[in-house]
């Protein structure tokens, strides 16, 4: 008697919901992984202080408490990687424009520069795999993206 059968292909599998997620989840999750390794070489920076990095070049300039939230993790951690951040010349921080009790923190040019030459980097690396890809996988991928932007999207 033979079970072959009786186990699902990896076809049918991604088909479901459960399946499609978790397939999704660990490609996801490779393909951070590989574009982490990918980094500007002179970048010592860690993946959370370029995640605070992105987020000051995205939004602008951000209190403390709007930056912890906005990387979910608590204000004392917030205040030590800003601290950090500010030691190395990546960031500046101001006294709010109408709240003294709340200081401001803008990315420097250094940190400017800094983000955009990592991504730069990545970005080429990831081109370059693109660049194998066929012309309709290209495609099948710009249709996914905005879709997988939505995924990532906080309610």
């Amino acid at each position: 008697m033979s079970y072959a059968n009786d186990m699902p292909s990896a076809q049918q599998t991604v088909r479901s919901d459960a399946g499609l997620a978790s397939e999704l989840r660990l490609a996801v999750m490779r393909l951070r992984r590989r574009l982490a390794v990918e980094r500007d070489p002179a970048n010592e920076l860690s993946m959370n202080a370029m995640a605070v990095l992105g987020a000051l070049h995205r939004s602008g300039d951000l209190t403390l408490g709007e930056l912890a939230a906005h990387e979910r993790v608590q204000p004392p951690s917030m205040t030590r990687m800003v601290n950090a951040l500010e030691e190395g010349g990546y960031v500046a921080r101001r006294p709010h424009d109408t709240d003294g009790r709340q200081v401001v923190v803008a990315l420097s040019d250094l940190g400017r520069r800094t983000l955009l030459a990592d991504r730069a980097r990545r970005d080429e690396w990831l081109a370059c795999r693109l660049r194998g890809l066929a012309p309709d996988e290209r495609a099948l991928l710009r249709k996914a993206a905005p879709l997988l932007q939505r995924l990532a999207q906080e309610d």
